[in-house]
């Protein structure tokens, strides 16, 4: 039987940087890509808050630069979708694509996945004045109005964030109060940028037809009342899924369900496994940190095997 000394499950910015440092020291990394090669920045178009690139690149042309890095030192990369991850002696076992591959560690990679809305128009029209980050996008919306949908601390944090580029700020929410903080509220309350939309929320956006937001409809949960609103952008802030399915089993998780790790580190509860990027970081979500506990993990798997 032969042995792997690291898989590593997912193919966004802590996976290739993790694939990056494990097969410069050796360890000859297989990594799977999965069902959404490059993660969630295949979604978002211009990125110019990574360092390195003082013009800006788009997502997925990121990905496919650390891809490329991470093939110069022979990585070994399989485009398909871990569908089991099990503990077995001496390491792990994953099945991907019907064959069942043997490792001593395992580096998961996973990310997490922005709540949607659940509109088509959503869907099409996403890098394209929708959003769901706003400390990603924000200045792209410099001198525009933008809606932003929720009612919880990320909501408050991100409309008053889009304040520093927007000209207004819409928030929806769909009840008639938020379960946000109070002192989130009262920031956001008194923001005279942001302006507050009870009762209400969004049926369709609009734009489709000329490839960007141009508006939004919008209903009132009390009334039904329809109603259209001139827009550029849209944003949903209403929370993030780490994908976990995969250890929902095998690992302990957080408060907020995310894979637990020792603080400062990328160990979780299972010796061997180490989670890196934001299928464990609820805080900060940022391509940059991905990639850093990307290079956590791999170099704790270095030291872990030897």
């Amino acid at each position: 039987m032969e042995w792997l000394n690291t898989v590593i499950v997912g193919s966004g910015p802590a996976g290739w940087t993790a694939a990056i440092y494990a097969a410069r020291a050796d360890l000859k990394p297989v990594l799977f890509e999965g069902e959404q090669p490059g993660g969630q920045l295949t979604t978002t178009t211009d990125i110019e808050n990574f360092p390195g690139f003082a013009k800006g690149i788009l997502g997925s042309e990121l990905m496919n630069v650390m891809k490329e890095q991470a093939l110069r030192f022979e990585t070994k990369v399989v485009s398909e979708k871990v569908t089991s991850l099990e503990r077995i002696e001496g390491g792990f076992a994953v099945v991907a694509g019907g064959v069942t591959y043997h490792t001593k560690t395992v580096i998961l990679a996973t990310g997490a996945s922005a709540k949607r809305l659940g509109l088509d128009a959503e869907k099409a029209l996403y890098g394209k004045g929708v959003s769901a980050c706003a400390t990603c996008d924000g200045f792209f919306f410099r001198g525009k109005e933008v809606i932003i949908v929720g009612g919880g601390d990320s909501a408050m944090e991100e409309a008053n964030f889009l304040t520093r580029f927007a000209t207004k700020v819409v928030l929806v929410h769909r009840r008639d109060a938020f379960r946000a903080s109070k002192i989130m509220q009262d920031r956001t309350l008194a923001n005279p940028k942001i302006e507050v939309v009870y009762n209400t929320e969004i049926t369709d956006i609009l734009g489709v037809d000329v490839g960007h937001v141009t508006g939004v409809k919008l209903r009132n949960t009390v009334t039904g009342e329809m109603s259209e609103r001139t827009i550029d952008g849209v944003f949903a802030a209403i929370g993030h899924e780490p994908n976990t399915a995969l250890v929902q089993n095998l690992v302990e998780f957080d408060e907020k369900k995310y894979v637990k790790t020792e603080p400062g580190t990328t160990k979780t509860t299972v010796p061997g496994l180490f989670a890196c990027g934001d299928v464990q970081d609820a805080h900060y979500r940022q391509a940059i940190t991905a990639a850093g506990s990307g290079c956590m993990a791999a170099i704790e798997v270095e030291r872990f095997l030897r």
